[in-house]
């Protein structure tokens, strides 16, 4: 199989310039470089119709995006050109939801969202954890709230979103599908009594914006959050959601790393009860073992000291094991979306052959570079080769 010289140049760059700037010679607040970065995606965005920045963006998809009949799948009903896809968290409120397929990605989902803009936790909020490849979180869902994320939503796409243009203009500058997902969780002023109305309030706002929506109740960084889910309070949030979702629109459930066994088995319960249409295994974990990292350098706090979800190759196994335990449990008839520690081919199809239908990457992709989803998807493809398999759905939970 032929490696595309332009992707491996790129990665080298990043990795060799790039990355060393911008984590140890700037020193920058990750958060800062964070926001510069979405602000100049978002730019281009809603740009994307000048002749100079289509132009660019085509360069873009030149560069970054890989299409092969064999990475191609059809999830929840939706057509996915591959299977990697931007984990939530990164485009909090989808001011760059046309661009993400210029760098190779399969789909992207945006969020999270919650009904109600917050600010999020106070900063310093977000550390690089070099020497484990991870990241420290705690942002608290800060976002401009639902009703913005619509009003983003619609004046990029229009109101009847990708539907009404020409098919060769839909797509143009990007890896052909793209579905959209969003992410919903709680606002933090609403009392988890509440929690129900609050998701309900968000997905009434949204609904008609994404390709699917995904119920976060397992971050770490809202209060009482991860709480939501046990059965008790979750299923009554699942019920109100599915009664609005007339639609049918795929409705998932992203779980955290840390639960026991027959606490995701509960879950996986609720989800068969009220016809969800996957899981997303899974979010930060709060666990520190085994981290190289001791002391978080620009606070002089002890990692263990630091609240926060940790992301990255930390995560890697915890999260395989689950996508594991999940398609054991549910005879792979529950589509799972793998995410936790993926950096390489091989990080993608251990979690693939697990079970994971799709493979999210956030931490990686910002370690990594813009290269790397390209890089996934032909390391991906070799092993297909080796294994004389003819499509990707081939593969998943091929080691089960």
């Amino acid at each position: 199989m032929l490696v595309n010289a332009d992707s491996i140049e790129a990665v080298n760059i990043y990795q060799s310039i790039i990355r060393p700037v911008l984590f140890t010679g700037l020193k920058a607040d990750p958060e800062w470089l964070h926001q510069q970065t979405l602000s100049a995606l978002g730019w281009l965005d809603q740009t994307h119709r000048q002749p100079a920045v289509h132009w660019l963006q085509a360069q873009l998809a030149a560069t970054y995006c890989l299409t092969d009949d064999r990475l191609a799948q059809s999830v929840w009903g939706l057509d996915f050109s591959n299977p990697i896809g931007l984990a939530a968290g990164f485009d909090k409120d989808g001011v760059a939801s046309g661009v993400w397929s210029g760098f190779g990605f399969g789909f992207a989902e945006l969020g999270t969202v919650t009904f109600s803009a917050q600010p999020g936790n106070p900063p310093p909020r977000l550390f690089r954890l070099p020497l484990d490849h991870a990241a420290l979180n705690r942002m608290g869902f800060n976002n401009q709230g639902a009703a913005m994320m619509a009003a983003v939503l619609q004046q990029r796409w229009g109101a009847a979103r990708r539907k009404e243009e020409p098919e060769a203009t839909r797509h143009q500058n990007s890896c052909l599908p793209f579905p959209i997902g969003i992410n919903l969780g709680k606002s933090k002023i609403t009392p988890l009594e509440e929690a129900a109305a609050d998701y309900v309030g968000s997905f009434r706002s949204l609904k008609d914006w994404g390709d699917y929506f995904v119920v976060n109740v397992s971050s770490p960084n809202t209060p009482g959050l991860r709480s939501l889910q046990a059965a008790d309070q979750l299923n009554p949030i699942l019920a109100a959601l599915q009664a609005e979702n007339t639609g049918q629109k795929p409705l998932l459930i992203k779980i955290a790393p840390d639960l026991e066994w027959d606490a995701i088995a509960a879950i996986l319960e609720s989800a068969q009860k009220h016809r969800l249409a996957g899981i997303i295994a899974t979010n930060t974990t709060i666990r520190r073992e085994g981290l190289s990292t001791k002391v978080i350098a620009s606070t002089g706090k002890a990692v263990q000291e630091e609240a926060g979800g940790i992301s990255g190759a930390p995560l890697r196994q915890r999260s395989t094991e689950v996508i594991r335990f999940i398609w054991k449990e549910t005879h792979g008839q529950l589509p799972i979306v793998g995410v936790g520690g993926i950096f390489t081919p091989d990080d993608a199809w251990e979690k693939i052959t697990a079970g994971a239908s799709l493979v999210q990457v956030y931490t990686g992709w910002i370690y990594e570079g813009p290269g790397m989803v390209r890089r996934l998807l032909e390391g991906v493809l070799q092993k297909l080769d080796e294994r004389g398999l003819t499509s990707l759905s081939e593969a998943i939970g091929l080691n089960e």
